[in-house]
């Protein structure tokens, strides 16, 4: 008889018990999958290297410098661009996006700028990306400002911003570069001549 009763009320207490446990381990699991949504400044200086070359010390402090302001990425951009500028200015990209998950597109952009800008480049492109969740975020403009001032060769920074979603295009490049602009930059899933 001793047995029996403690028998029911043993099993009501694992049965009360096993939804707690059940979610505890849930909990978990997807705190986990959240931490690994991003990319490390390893994995992006890695990426960069692997792209761009030999820039690796300017690279390295690049990325650092854009991790200190933003944090982990998202997602990032790999790809090369050109722009000329004289006053007003243009610049046209092609890249691939590369999620965390795995996902990887094609990406495309172009934009015009204006202001106290002078010159002609080549770059390649490692865009970092914030708070995008997939492509389809990006396909619109985002807004900014550069300045250059390079002969031959240099690496820039600088932070585009839509709403949360922010950019931050780290260039290496050849060709002769000085002044300052305002302007932004049109991503698409299909490459376009125009700018607007």
């Amino acid at each position: 008889m001793l047995k029996k009763s403690l028998i029911v009320p043993l099993a009501l207490a694992l049965l009360a018990g096993a939804p707690a446990a059940a979610l505890a381990q849930t909990t978990g699991s997807v705190s986990k999958a959240q931490q690994t949504e991003t990319y490390t400044p390893d994995e992006i200086v890695t990426a960069g290297h692997q792209f761009f070359g030999k820039t690796s010390r300017d690279l390295a402090r690049a990325v650092e410098y854009v991790f200190e302001k933003q944090g982990e990425p998202t997602a990032y951009i790999v790809g090369e661009e050109a722009a000329g500028s004289f006053v007003g200015g243009l610049r046209y990209g092609e890249g691939t996006i590369y999620y965390k998950s795995g996902a990887k597109q094609r990406i495309y952009w172009q934009g015009p700028s204006v202001g106290f800008d002078f010159g002609a480049n080549g770059s390649r492109s490692l865009v970092l990306v914030y708070n995008s969740q997939s492509p389809a975020d990006l396909y619109t403009r985002f807004g900014g400002v550069e300045g250059s001032a390079y002969l031959i060769g240099g690496l820039g920074v600088n932070f585009q911003q839509k709403d949360n979603i922010i950019l931050a295009p780290i260039r290496t490049g050849v060709g002769a570069r000085l002044g300052a602009n305002v302007g932004y930059l049109k991503y698409s899933q299909r490459p376009s001549w125009n700018p607007f």
